[in-house]
């Protein structure tokens, strides 16, 4: 898959997918994996996303997201997509919704056809809806195609539901509706070595700024290192506040893993389900058996979900 960052002349006809597609949920895979299968109609399929949220710029304050930039690379080309374009908000934030049509999705894109969901909106001020991108597409002999809302136990799936999942702890149904798992990669900082104290050691990892920050608590956790091993993991998100913690990291315990030393390196941390909340304890010992209980409960979930 090739990737933009700026908008360029599409020579070959295109089958264009539209949206801010944060976390590339089961709604977001439906309208992309549509413009996929246009490739067996001569069509390039393309995903016309933004670098930044876009309620984020118009906002001026951060709004936490589900994906990485490079999760969701990786997303959109294991779909098939051909080329992604990652378009600045702000260089298209004050076109008019026909100067969108024309300039961006026709002139741009060499748009066919167009697929976005059912509440995708477009050009200054968002003036433009499904209906008249419709409209205006008709004039140029564009087909839309606009998707209706994916379900799951009778709740809309969307961004925002998604982001409360993980904020609650609930990260193995927002799991399910991602068809991924939620989680990041960054690299290990050396931390107390506390761990190695109770003979559990761990890697110490900062929270992805811009990121949604989970539930603070245990987890159980997928660990990739930069070999490309996979581990069960022991992840705990939060302040640590039984050892006087009080900046939020992410803090990861391998059972099986007998390797030796990692710092500087990448690790990939996926959550796979929570364990437990966050708590104090009342010394090193009971902190310790409390671990090592977290390892059992871990390895018996990791060993239903790999």
């Amino acid at each position: 898959m090739q990737c933009y960052y700026e908008l360029f002349g599409e020579e070959r006809p295109s089958a264009v997918a539209l949206g801010f597609f944060d976390g590339v949920h089961k709604g977001h895979r439906s309208v992309i994996e549509l413009a996929v299968d246009q490739r067996h109609n001569g069509l390039l399929p393309v995903c016309l996303t933004f670098s930044e949220s876009p309620k984020s710029v118009i906002s001026g304050c951060e709004i936490p997201v589900i994906m990485t930039p490079e999760d969701k690379l990786r997303a959109l080309e294991s779909i098939g997509v051909a080329k992604a374009v990652f378009a600045d908000f702000r260089k298209l934030m004050n076109l008019s919704a026909e100067q969108f049509v024309r300039d961006v999705l026709i002139e741009k894109l060499n748009a066919e056809k167009l697929f976005c969901g059912f509440n995708y909106r477009f050009g200054k001020n968002a003036e433009g809806n499904t209906e008249l991108l419709k409209k205006l597409c008709a004039k140029y002999n564009i087909k839309v195609v606009v998707l209706p809302p994916s379900e799951d136990d009778g709740a809309v799936v969307s961004s925002t539901l998604i982001k409360h999942l993980i904020a609650g702890g609930s990260v193995r149904r927002a799991n399910r509706l991602l068809c991924g798992e939620f989680g990041f990669s960054a690299p290990v900082e050396h931390g107390r070595r506390l761990g190695r104290t109770l003979g559990t050691p761990t890697i110490n990892q900062p929270l992805i700024k811009g990121l949604v920050v989970p539930r603070f608590g245990v987890y159980c956790s997928r660990v990739t290192l930069d070999g490309g091993e996979a581990y069960c993991g022991v992840t705990n998100i939060g302040i640590k506040p039984t050892v006087g913690g009080t900046v939020p990291l992410c803090e990861t315990w391998m059972p099986e893993y007998r390797g030796g030393e990692i710092y500087g390196q990448s690790a990939d941390i996926r959550l796979l389900d929570f364990i437990r909340p966050e708590r104090k304890f009342e010394g090193i010992d009971e902190l310790k058996a409390e671990i090592v209980k977290n390892g059992a409960e871990a390895l018996r979930i990791y060993a239903k979900l790999k």
